[in-house]
């Protein structure tokens, strides 16, 4: 009889107050191939769990296990695994695996993936005891961060600096961001470390000061406007009605990038006020391998400093609703 082991699974897609997630038994995974089997130290929360639990991304199965920013060691090896030794300390990320042969695969941008697969959606993920990864998918992790720390780094992070590259930002330019979460918080440093003058707009008062502690010029309302006109902003909230205001924050030529996987409806955009003289509108969908290793790099080299509050794991239901109503400042980890 396989082994067991406890993981959280999307039972009923809904609010998270109303519990969408179920604490189920399920087997032990046994790895093959290329996969190596992780066992989980910690997992942190992303707001991707969240719209997954409240049904805003669909499941791509029924009861998936959510949790795409493991942190653990490696148990158990596939037969043709090189890449890690049993006791390794990884990351298991969002991008799970990408078909390698596409237009997109062989151009450089994996992240556009015509069949890719996602930690957390397509395959179980890190609200459990054990997870599985693609040698190929893993990272290594600076040791500079404890495990804690080095969770939000996997997804918050890495698609944090992908949203960075995708806003244009030029040298020591004027940076807009909307609101001031787990990825939100880390990007803001990279941007400030590049020599960028960060203005942030955010309705959490918690956040806010943060932002200001990190070095922020300024921290306002989410709807508010910056003291100055921006050369690129990146909008982290899910919220459609933000991507107005933050358009007509932008000075000429500028650039807005919405970093997220899901946002709520987008008003009506008048092109004088939003769009003309030459303002961009990007979105960022998911990331490659590369904006990974980049992004650690850097992050090791700079010293970020991530915000993290911990739960245990029975609580990952807690952690949601309070990512839910914005009582998490920073990031929030399960700890197994």
């Amino acid at each position: 009889m396989p082994l067991r082991m406890l993981a959280w699974a999307v039972d009923q897609p809904g609010p998270v107050d109303g519990d969408p997630l179920a604490r189920v038994e399920k087997p032990v995974p046994e790895p093959t191939r290329a996969q190596v089997r992780v066992r989980v130290r910690v997992c942190g929360v992303c707001r991707t769990d969240l719209h997954l639990a409240e049904g805003d991304l669909a499941p791509r199965r029924f009861g998936v296990t959510p949790g795409h920013e493991i942190v653990g060691t490696v148990d158990a090896l596939g037969p043709e695994v090189t890449r890690w030794r049993v006791g390794d300390r990884i990351g298991v990320p969002w991008l799970a695996h990408t078909c390698g042969v596409c237009r997109f695969c062989t151009s450089g941008r994996e992240n556009l993936c015509l069949d890719p697969r996602f930690t957390g959606w397509d395959v179980d993920g890190g609200y459990a005891d054990f997870a599985l990864v693609e040698e190929a998918y893993a990272y290594a992790l600076p040791d500079s961060f404890d495990d804690v720390e080095a969770a939000p780094l996997l997804c918050a992070g890495i698609i944090g600096y992908r949203a960075l590259l995708r806003a244009n930002l030029p040298e020591r330019g004027r940076l807009g961001i909307y609101g001031f979460g787990g990825s939100a918080h880390i990007t803001a440093q990279i941007a400030l470390a590049r020599g960028a003058r960060v203005h942030v707009m955010t309705r959490s008062t918690e956040a806010q000061a943060l932002a200001l502690e990190l070095g922020a010029a300024s921290a306002g309302d989410a709807a508010a406007s910056p003291p100055e006109p921006l050369d690129a902003a990146i909008l982290f909230a899910p919220v459609g009605g933000l991507v107005p205001p933050a358009l007509s924050a932008l000075d000429r030529g500028g650039t807005l990038a919405i970093a997220g996987i899901h946002l709520s409806d987008v008003p009506a955009l008048d092109y004088q006020r939003h769009l003309f003289e030459e303002r961009t509108l990007q979105s960022v969908t998911a990331n490659t391998r590369q904006d990974g290793e980049a992004f650690l790099s850097e992050a090791a080299r700079i010293g970020v400093r991530v915000s993290a509050v911990a739960y245990p794991m029975d609580a990952a239901d807690a952690a949601l609703r309070d990512l839910r109503h914005d009582r998490v400042n920073g990031a929030a980890v399960l700890v197994a």
